[in-house]
């Protein structure tokens, strides 16, 4: 593989923009690949996979390279070499690449390798954090489920066309899936494509959805003409997999603090043909009281470390901080104690995260089944989904009924 020059530059730069300035990684591979029209698929493919890996094994790389944040340009172009040399890629004659010890990087990443914080790239209060919650084995195998990258998964929107016509239909335009057994709706690509740009898409046949993130809607237990409230609805992901399963009938409520957020619901919705759902911005307890005891459903995804979800955004390994999952705990909770509310006699409710770590999860549950807005609800079931197991993201969910 030969590098070239304006590809590594875009790659350098972001690298900065995330470890420096805070950019998100995925904006900053989106604002990468808009630098050059002219790249070609593998162009692009080359940029937002090599920023991906770099900074989903920061701390390994930044170690062998003997480098701290905020990274000055040289520690950059340090990093990309370790990359360079553990991916086998032979370094160019550049100005910016110095001399680089071939042998002794090797040997560090050997010796680097026997340490899971390292091995795994992870800060080390998210590896003690990891241990002391799900114990060492769990912990091992999850976090380097992990750090694997994530397929593209899509799920078919029923209300529009069946999961064996979308299949053939995206063949049609050279994008092949396969089937996930117990997933109904979904399809894995074989191989990555910008499913955004096909026919399929801009018609509303289908939504890019893990398929972890495909089970919840499901475990809500819903029906045609129900009243079900989606509280924490964000651009609606779980939401539209709710109106295709309630078959566009009964009414959807979908609610969010931020309208920014419902505003990309009401595009996804128009697309999906999704005629049910209707959009209320939570800017005062009054729009949560008009629903008290009136939903046979209601959803909560509630806010959280997303521990569950590294595959798919790893910077957030270096984003995140202890202190936010303290602070987000209070929020699960106050939210539980709110929106449990909306619920009306022998209802249902779920409570569901992307984390993985059991005091955001049942731990979460139990205290609110102990309190007094949670002593008129009975456990049903629960699931726990690991990403070293299903090979999806992990989640959890769990489902109340009121008495």
């Amino acid at each position: 593989m030969r590098l070239h020059r304006n590809l590594t530059f875009a790659v350098i730069d972001s690298i900065r923009d995330i470890f420096n300035e805070g950019v998100y990684a995925d904006k900053a591979v989106e604002k990468a690949l808009k630098r050059d029209k002219r790249w070609g698929a593998r162009d692009r493919k080359f940029v937002a996979e090599t920023i991906y890996e770099i900074v989903r094994w920061n701390r390994l790389y930044a170690e062998i390279a003997e480098v701290k944040t905020p990274y000055k340009r040289d520690d950059i172009w340090r990093i990309f070499s370790v990359w360079c040399i553990l991916r086998g890629i032979a370094l160019p004659d550049w100005n910016q690449i110095g001399d680089v010890p071939v042998r002794r990087i090797k040997g560090r990443f050997d010796e680097l390798s026997k340490i899971r914080k390292y091995r795994e790239s992870v800060p080390d209060w998210m590896d003690e954090l990891g241990v002391s919650e799900l114990g060492e084995a769990l912990w091992s195998k999850e976090i380097a489920a992990q750090n694997q990258q994530a397929d593209v998964i899509l799920r078919t929107n029923t209300l529009n066309i069946s999961k064996e016509m979308l299949q053939k239909k995206l063949r049609t335009e050279n994008v092949i899936t396969e089937l996930i057994p117990n997933h109904p709706d979904a399809l894995r690509l074989t191989e990555r494509a910008n499913v955004f740009k096909t026919e399929a898409f801009h018609n509303g046949f289908f939504e890019v959805q893990d398929a972890s993130s495909q089970l919840v809607a499901a475990f809500l237990e819903v029906e045609p003409g129900m009243k079900v409230v989606d509280t924490c609805a964000g651009a609606g992901g779980k939401t539209l997999h709710l109106a295709s399963l309630m078959e566009n009938k009964g009414q959807i409520i979908a609610m969010d603090i931020y309208e920014s957020k419902l505003k990309k619901l009401k595009v996804r919705a128009r697309r999906n043909k999704a005629h049910n759902i209707d959009m209320r911005v939570i800017d005062s307890t009054k729009p949560i009281k008009k629903l008290y005891n009136k939903a046979d459903r209601v959803l909560i995804d509630a806010p959280c470390s997303g521990l569950g979800v590294i595959r798919r955004n790893p910077d957030s390994k270096w984003k995140l901080q202890p202190e936010f999952i303290e602070n987000i705990k209070k929020v699960q909770q106050e939210v539980l104690q709110s929106y449990s509310k909306m619920v009306k006699p022998g209802g249902k409710m779920v409570y569901a995260t992307c984390s993985i770590l059991p005091s955001e999860n049942r731990k979460q549950v139990d205290k609110f089944l102990t309190s007094e807005s949670g002593k008129e609800f009975a456990f049903v079931k629960e699931k726990n989904v690991f990403a070293h197991i299903s090979g999806f993201d992990g989640f959890y969910m769990a489902l109340l009924e009121k008495k």
